[in-house]
């Protein structure tokens, strides 16, 4: 777990820190941005245990030394972690030590995790993961000790967009004045919603979507998938580990998400108010993040419906179950109006992010669904 072996792909980026970490040139801040699936975390940990080595080789952590045992099960005393949780009693701050144990285990078990993953391992429910102010004072804390294998301490911020105001800030007085020999590594899925003052203090480094010959290889030496079905499932994942490794399973969130777009598309189109109404409903009460993750899936789908007309098969990225189902549905999704189709699920995203209600979001976005699969 966490070598740069067993980082997918991404040799630019590797080469860069591991030069930089063997060269005494290590900022003392690092944002890892890129595309779900593309890496980042999985490079932020391996980065930390090259860092905390204490016998590195030419290209990887030496994987024998007593600081690479610790890392083994991510429980070195100088390796410290944020990521945003949820509130386990209402009114009460929660700090990520107190769900070390469940962080361990899914990244002993995937270190290509998304939030929608941590947010089952938690039992999160509807509620927003955050990283509250109480975080930044831990930070702070267990940075001001001294390290206790004398070395380089590590801090690895998951997702510091999930900041709140307050604690964000107090983390921007730490990297305006870092204690020494401290190197904080943030790993963003989206670095836009973080402080500009914040990421104008840290060397950014963004990693590309995956190229299809990498996630081919990974799929055929770790599924024993046979090479067409690799290559195939490949060139469908857009890039994305994650989604690769979802393909291959096509896990319950995804045929969920599909039954749901399916039904949505067809409800509309048969101007059924009250199984709109029963629609809405039910994906109301799945819980915000499933929702988002749900919107983001019929966006995609509308986009890949839409591509579907110009009868390109290469620029096609659907499984069997959702490219039988485009064969008739795509023509339902044209210049007339793919544009508002988007911008009405999007809509819903914005209105789900900002806590609106749910049964209404989803009823309304159903119901303005009607006259958009009638622009034939």
């Amino acid at each position: 777990m966490s070598f740069f072996k067993d980082v997918i792909g991404q040799e630019d980026v590797k080469q860069l820190l591991i030069h930089s970490a063997r060269n005494g040139k290590m900022p003392h801040a690092v944002l890892l941005t890129g595309p779900s699936g593309s890496g980042k975390l999985p490079i932020a940990l391996a980065v930390a245990r090259y860092l905390l080595c204490h016998h590195p080789a030419e290209n990887d952590a030496c994987g024998q030394c007593n600081s690479c045992k610790m890392m083994d099960h991510l429980a070195h005393p100088d390796m410290h972690f944020a990521f945003p949780v949820v509130r386990k009693k209402a009114g009460r701050d929660v700090v990520c030590d107190e769900f070390l144990p469940q962080w361990r285990e899914m990244l002993g078990r995937n270190s290509y995790a998304d939030l929608q993953e941590w947010m089952r391992v938690i039992d999160a429910g509807n509620q927003q993961p955050q990283i509250y102010v109480r975080e930044s004072d831990e930070i702070q804390r267990k940075l001001s000790l001294k390290a206790s294998q004398g070395g380089y301490k590590v801090m690895l911020i998951w997702l510091p967009e999930k900041m709140n105001v307050e604690c964000a800030n107090k983390l921007l007085k730490l990297l305006e004045e870092p204690p020494l020999k401290t190197v904080f590594l943030l790993v963003s899925e989206e670095p836009d919603l973080l402080l500009p003052t914040i990421v104008s203090r840290t060397q950014r480094i963004n990693l590309k979507p995956l190229p299809e010959s990498d996630i081919e290889r990974y799929l055929v030496e770790r599924y024993m998938l046979p090479v067409e079905d690799a290559r195939d499932i490949a060139h469908r994942s857009a890039g994305s580990l994650l989604r690769a490794v979802e393909n291959v399973h096509l896990g319950e969130e995804n045929k969920l998400c599909f039954e749901l777009f399916v039904n949505l598309m067809r409800t509309a189109y048969k101007r059924d108010i009250r199984s709109l109404k029963a629609w809405s409903e039910q994906v109301a009460g799945m819980g915000r993040e499933r929702q988002k993750n749900l919107l983001e899936y019929c966006q995609r789908m509308v986009r890949e419906n839409f591509i579907c007309n110009f009868r390109q098969p290469d620029m096609v990225y659907l499984s069997p179950e959702e490219l039988q189902f485009a064969s008739r549905f795509a023509p339902y999704i044209n210049e007339r109006n793919i544009i508002s189709v988007m911008e009405l699920l999007e809509e819903a995203q914005v209105h789900i992010e900002q806590n609106v209600n749910p049964k209404m979001v989803f009823f309304d976005m159903a119901l303005r669904m009607i006259v958009e699969m009638k622009q034939q």
